[in-house]
């Protein structure tokens, strides 16, 4: 699975252009696709990363807290685009992206796993719908992380 995850201090995701409850203030948007062959294995190496990562700043200024540190909270939406290959020609590619009938069951199963680790604090996207986010980055701040089993992993 990979995730393209932005620190924002503001983000909210609007469902086929009705208004939204999946509003954030401080926290994470979590941006979340999965390939063909991801398992939950998968979902769960993700939500233990992203639950620990140490990516707020503390009174020094340097990363040492966590979202749990700040009471923060996270936005997750499902994109499969971020698997697309564009290696070749013009056109996105969606071959590596798994189908809807794999990739559902994958986000369901993230979505579930993260509000454990993280309670009360993940809003949601609605899968496959047409979603219009907005999101203040705070940095601005992006990290792109992807599961050890993922397309695109390399052991170093």
């Amino acid at each position: 699975m990979k995730a393209v995850i932005q620190r924002v201090s503001r983000a909210e995701v609007r469902i086929e252009n009705r208004e939204s409850r999946s509003i954030i203030g401080q926290g994470l948007t979590i941006l979340i696709g999965a390939a063909k062959g991801d398992r939950t294995g998968d979902a769960d190496w993700l939500v233990r990363k992203i639950a620990s990562m140490r990516v707020f700043d503390d009174q020094n200024g340097s990363m040492n807290r966590g979202i749990i540190d700040i009471a923060g909270e996270v936005l997750v939406v499902s994109q499969f685009t971020l698997l697309t290959n564009m290696r070749e020609g013009t056109r996105p590619s969606f071959d590596r992206a798994a189908p809807p009938e794999q990739a559902r069951p994958l986000y369901e199963h993230f979505v579930q796993a993260l509000s454990t680790a993280l309670p009360g604090a993940v809003r949601t996207g609605v899968f496959g719908a047409s979603m219009t986010v907005t999101a203040v980055n705070e940095g601005p701040f992006t990290l792109i992380i992807e599961s050890p089993a993922g397309p695109d992993y390399k052991s170093q």
